[in-house]
């Protein structure tokens, strides 16, 4: 926390929750496991070396391994045991892998997974996009409120003053006075009730972001109107099934199922391997020998109980789940492009009828102001034209609200919140 107050611009505020925010953090973290996955499924693939040294102290039964020797008058028998005897070895060992198709195909199988995990990575990045350019957009909305509610405060005072003053000259009727009274404090109420909710979005943007509890900050950037040019549903579904980093992750998962059933099924094949191994050895160092090994080995199951057609079963039991789950996301993208769309049409009509109607609100005020400083009509119709009049502010920031939010919305459901997000906002 520090003293001085912070500023935040949209862009900003984006940058610091794509650094800060939990949910991105853990999962670039889930990124960082898969990738050690797949480093341990391809270490199986390479050659492993490894020294060895060794000092043994024995005494070997002889009899335990039934070696004797036949009885010949004036040989003596083998001795029950060797006698105590100590040797030295020092080797360099070699293993490696020659051929096996099932190793390959979980390392291929580790290797989409850990693609599907990236992805996933690059989509939280977009879900963090979208959800602080909305929380963001909220706090921009509640800040106007609050503007709003205190023109609509110093409108109520003028007006209050300006009844009690024309009461004491006996000019207009106490109940004007009482209406206006009543007026002033219900503006100042929902003075309070706008600052309430402003200080709690911005409370609600400072967690997203990560910012302390205790800093204090405001935001640069306004509530705009830019709509968005050269761009229409379909072409917007296109971009999305291309670009969706979560469609692309489901892809990479049914890849990794598929050379998951494919390393199932290789257990059946043969396996082709290599050991060997070269130092010395002998009762000490300085009478050490050369001694090495070279061996290869060829190994296949001839029968195992059925595990290994259990395993495939349960493979491709995961495949099709990964398949169902990669067209059901299809169809879904699709739909989160239409229904954002559909609600971008709403609001952008919106905005424009609800442009009009707080101008014409302004207008029917001023007029009904001026109609009771002349003493045409009463206090009621000053009443009407305010509450007509916060209807219509009301309104307009609610809709200019719930178009930008809506182009955020699309944006993430094109998978492009994060990298056309200048384009959806005007340059910001």
């Amino acid at each position: 926390v520090t003293d001085q107050e912070i500023s935040l611009s949209l862009q900003q505020a984006v940058e610091r929750g794509l650094r800060y925010n939990l949910g991105l953090i853990e999962s670039s973290q889930a990124t960082a496991e898969v990738r050690a996955q797949r480093l341990r499924a391809l270490s199986t693939l390479l050659p492993n070396l490894s020294v060895k040294g060794e000092q043994a102290f024995e005494d070997l039964s002889l009899k335990e391994i039934g070696l004797k020797l036949p009885a010949i008058p004036g040989v003596p028998s083998l001795p029950a045991t060797t006698g105590p005897f100590s040797y030295q070895d020092a080797r360099v060992s070699l293993a490696q892998s020659v051929y096996s198709q099932e190793l390959h195909d979980r390392y291929r199988a580790q290797k989409s997974t850990e693609q599907a995990s990236a992805f996933n990575t690059r989509d939280a990045r977009d879900v963090v996009v979208y959800a602080v350019g909305v929380t963001y957009l909220q706090v921009v909305a509640s800040a106007a409120r609050v503007e709003t509610a205190k023109a609509q405060l110093a409108s109520a005072r003028e007006l209050d003053q300006q009844t009690t003053d024309q009461l004491k000259n006996e000019v207009s009727p106490e109940i004007d006075a009482i209406r206006a009274q009543v007026e002033r404090q219900s503006a100042e109420q929902r003075l309070i009730n706008a600052m309430n909710g402003f200080e709690k979005d911005k409370l609600a943007l400072g967690r997203i972001i990560g910012i302390p509890i205790d800093q204090r900050f405001t935001l640069t950037d306004t509530a705009q109107y830019h709509p968005l040019a050269d761009l229409t549903q379909q072409t917007a579904t296109a971009e999305a099934l291309q670009t969706r980093s979560d469609l692309r992750s489901a892809e990479a998962n049914v890849k990794a199922a598929e050379y998951g059933v494919r390393a199932e099924k290789a257990q059946r094949f043969p396996a082709f391997s290599l050991h060997a191994d070269y130092g010395g050895a002998g009762a000490n160092v300085g009478s050490f020998n050369s001694v090495y090994t070279v061996a290869g080995s060829v190994s296949f199951p001839l029968y195992t109980g059925g595990r290994i057609q259990a395993d495939v079963d349960e493979a491709r039991a995961s495949l099709t789940r990964r398949q169902a789950e990669y067209e059901d996301l299809k169809g879904r993208v699709a739909y989160d492009v239409r229904v954002a769309w559909l609600d971008l049409e709403a609001s952008e009509s919106g905005v424009t009828v609800a442009e009009k109607n707080r101008a014409l609100a302004q207008r029917a005020l001023a007029q009904s102001r001026d109609r009771y400083s002349s003493g045409v009509t009463n206090y009621l119709e000053v009443v009407q034209a305010q509450e007509a009049l916060t209807a219509a502010q009301e309104n307009y920031i609610q809709i200019l609200y719930s178009f930008n939010a809506s182009k955020m919305a699309l944006a993430r459901a094109m998978g492009v919140a994060e990298r056309r997000f200048s384009d959806f906002f005007g340059g910001k």
